[in-house]
């Protein structure tokens, strides 16, 4: 089994403010190419957004944590027709993201997300749980 991840903001978010927490150990997977990541530009966008107003990065440092995150993720270009999350349209994105990538799941720590539990098949869950997921040991035709 592969895994094919979108990771939305949060998570990228929490991934580089907490070098030791399990959003950060998803997307180290990611770049140590276990799981692959999935994103589309206006994840990119919102991540750099939130680095440049909420957490006044440079416009340089903002690009270049987006552009790390390119640099190990699968690019997909999404419509943003779909309209799944009325109280969240943010969200949508990250669904669409997944439906477009081929996503295996979706990892998130945004409660609108969560409470969909799954979206067309596809798993929302939260780091912990993915790396719960992850680290279950695989069964290839015997146990060991």
């Amino acid at each position: 089994m592969y895994w094919v991840v979108v990771f939305d903001t949060n998570i990228l978010l929490s991934a580089l403010f907490s070098l030791r927490g399990n959003p950060f150990r998803c997307l180290a997977l990611a770049k140590m190419g276990m799981v692959q990541s999935v994103t589309c530009q206006e994840i990119l966008e919102e991540f750099r957004e939130k680095l440049l107003v909420k957490f006044t990065y440079s416009s340089e440092r903002a690009q270049a944590a987006s552009d790390e995150v390119q640099n190990y993720s699968r690019l997909v270009t999404i419509t943003g027709t779909l309209k799944a999350i009325s109280t969240d349209s943010d969200d949508d994105m990250v669904l669409e993201c997944a439906m477009v990538g081929g996503a295996t799941h979706i990892v998130t720590g945004d409660r609108h997300l969560l409470s969909l539990g799954i979206y067309q098949g596809i798993p929302i869950v939260k780091a912990t749980d993915f790396l719960a997921i992850v680290s279950q040991p695989r069964l290839e035709g015997h146990e060991k």
